[in-house]
């Protein structure tokens, strides 16, 4: 096979690895502000992936561990390792982080490409010398069992320290006063923001030693020599284009489904992870930020009164963790393992690696989870710890005597239209009585005519009648 066309392929999956390092480890910076409220989703994701692009250009020490440490690039039968074998790595490494994606898994990107280049490597060659594993224990294994547990203590300590020292109470009675937290939220936003910057100076890194080391295993670039400025450039532009389009599973996951996050906390967090990863890309330690994220949202979790931290969720991503780099490491073995047929090897694990990669895409659609729907639990544990700043107070105080107002001037006139309603019945009624009285006299007035007249014919009735015979004899005198 062509060694151009191999080294060109290699450096095509490196970036799509990078693009879904991207957004696998969004969540990293981004899960905890959203989950509190202080940075809208789009706009996180669209910050993050800024920072991560300018953090990519800020240190290449991440990218020469790898590059010239991890897989050694020479030995006494020349290179160690091929483009073959590095795209076979990389292979592991994509389908790995793509299946965790799916899950919704916070697990490390930085171990599914450690283990699918310590795979491949050790197939290829058929040799463990392939593989520094001096240097995989001292900057890959070490730092992720300490890292996280470094991180954790910190902003367990961190997140004591900010509800002590933000504590109220009435100094007299003790009673507990509305706690004033607001700072925290805004304060997020610079934290989340170092920890985006922190990931581009140690995660992008990484896919600019894999280039690097495809380089120099080509006889393309010197071996120790750092990566040029079109490689970091190019990572970090992959990088930032896959943190832009946000990992909204695993923000999920990170948001609320170790603990449920307040603004304190989150600040904590938040900064306890971007002091961890600064420090280890200063010391060129290949660091699992997703680990270290991780393990700070926990600290902060324990570190709050009353908070709940689901265990449960936390067994599931360490158990992720345990299986990353061994599973990358057989994965890219195996791939490894085809690649030695030759040409015919490479087009079954580019099918076999493509048709991978659009059934976890099609899966992903059947449960579509995007910024209007996958924060739906984080959005709910925003609204529970809102905590309004002093013009937002101000405000609803004057809403609240306005409808006080409102709510007097209603009751005013209640009581009037009562009144008068008692008033119109008050004289309804004295009008039916007078109404009632009329009628009564009327009736009797109507009846005492026909009383008076009976009484009359029958006081006539008995007179006595004259008789024929004087009436006659009264006529014959009047003449």
């Amino acid at each position: 096979m062509d060694l151009t066309f191999m080294v060109v392929l290699v450096i095509a999956l490196a970036l799509f690895f990078d693009f879904t390092n991207g957004f696998h480890d969004t969540a990293n910076a981004m899960a905890t502000p959203i989950a509190t409220g202080a940075i809208k989703p789009k706009t996180a994701v669209a910050l993050a992936a800024i920072l991560n692009l300018v953090g990519a250009f800020l240190s290449t020490e991440v990218a020469k561990t790898i590059s010239g440490g991890i897989i050694n690039e020479g030995g006494p039968n020349g290179v160690a390792i091929t483009p073959g074998m590095i795209f076979a790595g990389l292979m592991g490494a994509v389908l790995w982080n793509l299946f965790t994606w799916l899950l919704g898994l916070p697990s490390s990107s930085s171990h599914a490409l450690f283990g699918g280049l310590i795979g491949a490597a050790i197939v290829g060659t058929w040799s463990f010398g392939a593989v520094n594993f001096a240097v995989v224990v001292s900057k890959v294994l070490l730092p992720a069992v300490l890292a996280p547990a470094i991180a954790g203590l910190v902003a367990y300590l961190c997140t004591k320290l900010a509800y002590g020292i933000t504590r109220r109470s009435d100094p007299d009675s003790g009673d507990k006063l509305t706690q004033k937290r607001g700072g925290f939220r805004r304060g997020q936003v610079f934290s989340s923001s170092l920890v985006a910057l922190a990931h581009g100076t140690n995660d992008a890194q990484k896919t600019m030693g894999v280039i690097t080391l495809v380089l120099v295993a080509s006889n393309l670039q010197e071996a120790g020599t750092g990566p040029h400025f079109w490689v970091i450039a190019a990572c970090a532009v992959a990088i930032a284009g896959g943190t832009y389009v946000g990992g909204w599973r695993i923000i999920r996951t990170l948001g609320s489904g170790l603990t449920d996050v307040k603004p304190a906390q989150g600040f904590a967090a938040e900064t306890s992870t971007a002091a961890a990863i600064l420090a280890s890309s200063h010391l060129g330690f290949a660091l699992s930020t997703t680990h270290v994220a991780s393990g700070s949202v926990i600290g902060s979790g324990l570190g709050r009164k009353g908070s709940t931290v689901r265990w449960g969720a936390i067994g599931k991503i360490g158990i992720a963790w345990l299986l990353t780099l061994p599973a990358a490491a057989i994965v890219g073995g195996l791939t490894a393992l085809l690649m030695r047929v030759g040409i015919v090897g490479v087009v079954i694990v580019a099918v076999l690696g493509l048709g991978s990669i659009l059934f976890m895409f099609f899966l992903s659609q059947r449960e579509t989870v995007d910024h209007s729907n996958a924060l739906s639990d984080v959005d709910a544990v925003g609204d529970a710890v809102h905590i309004p700043s002093k013009k937002e107070r101000d405000r609803l105080a004057a809403k609240a005597v306005a409808a006080q107002k409102v709510a007097a001037k209603a009751a005013k006139r209640a009581a009037e239209t009562d009144a008068a309603r008692a008033d119109a019945q008050s004289a309804l009624d004295r009008a039916d009585t007078a109404v009632l009285k009329a009628m009564t006299k009327a009736a009797l007035a109507a009846q005492m005519p026909k009383v008076k007249t009976k009484t009359a014919v029958a006081e006539h009735a008995t007179e006595p009648l004259p008789d024929a015979a004087t009436e006659l004899d009264a006529q014959e005198e009047n003449k």
